[in-house]
């Protein structure tokens, strides 16, 4: 069995490019566990809570709940859940699967082939990450599901993945004039570019283009923040920030709040600026919350 192709084909909802990482996150969630403790499982009621979490933070803005993956990942073949009952998941009501003491485990084969091919578990988280989030998130999505891959199993997989196109980052950068597009950072080492980053706006494991139109100049600080939905690019090309996003520090309040509703900094006359359907694609599926008011000059 080729739990690779397996893990790459989850079967997920999906309408007009939608973001749905419900199954991606609890597996790569009981990935972590299962490197914790191999025999272990996962009831329901006392990881509700932390799949919640998962799925708020990384997840589309619209609220939802981890029954669902819970319940539905056992027909991708990878988990199994059991209740007080005997064998087989309750369904996907919460109620249910709380009161009957539902308990998911990666499914027996897979745990054995984990057991006998150690490193099949990093290769699978892997393509997880690779497949539904950005590479900005991959550090600390590792971190909030306990994951810990050797840097050997950080190796790339062409055969789930199209080709990217390596010149992105020089295009996307030279049109916005080596300046984050949010805050206008510009430094340098020497010649070259420090903490500046291609950022793809409509992401591309979700078939966003390596064009220029779907791309921003951005500072490691705001790719970051634009990754994980607190900033977002809104109409006549003017900055979002989130009511969710909180900070009283000075820094905080320059770096981040002030920039709701200033225009971006560039692209260069000439450059194509980003497309309306890439950045009404961020908004409905990464922007978290409501928009702050513009912020008095």
């Amino acid at each position: 069995m080729d739990w690779l192709e397996r893990t790459a084909k989850l079967r997920q909802w999906t309408r007009s490019g939608a973001r749905a990482p419900h199954k991606p996150l609890l597996l790569l969630y009981a990935l972590g566990r299962f490197q914790e403790d191999s025999d272990g499982g996962l009831r329901y009621s006392a990881v509700e809570e932390d799949l919640q979490r998962l799925l708020t933070e990384y997840g589309p803005p619209n609220r939802t709940t981890p029954a669902y993956p819970f319940h539905h990942l056992v027909s991708d073949g990878v988990w199994e859940v059991r209740t007080d009952r005997g064998p087989g998941s309750p369904g996907p009501g919460v109620r249910d699967l709380r009161e009957m003491g539902a308990t998911g485990r990666l499914a027996p084969e897979l745990r054995a082939a984990l057991r006998r091919e150690p490193p099949l578990l990093g290769r699978m988280a892997r393509l997880l990450l690779d497949l539904h989030f950005p590479s900005s998130l991959h550090t600390e999505l590792c971190e909030a599901v306990g994951l810990q891959l050797e840097p050997a199993q950080a190796e790339q997989f062409s055969t789930a993945r199209r080709q990217r196109d390596r010149r992105m980052r020089e295009l996307v950068l030279t049109a916005y004039e080596y300046r984050c597009a949010f805050c206008g950072y510009d430094g340098r080492i020497g010649a070259l570019p420090v903490g500046l980053e291609a950022a793809h706006v409509r992401w591309w494991a979700f078939g966003g283009p390596d064009d220029v139109d779907n791309g921003l100049c951005l500072c490691s600080l705001h790719h970051k923040l634009f990754d994980k939905g607190v900033l977002g690019v809104g109409d006549g090309h003017r900055i979002l920030v989130s009511q969710r996003f909180v900070g009283h520090s000075p820094a905080a309040r320059e770096h981040v709040i002030a920039l709701a509703g200033r225009p971006l900094i560039g692209p260069q006359s000439g450059a194509r600026p980003v497309a309306a359907a890439h950045r009404d694609w961020h908004t409905r599926q990464v922007f978290h919350g409501i928009p702050r008011p513009a912020t008095a000059v």
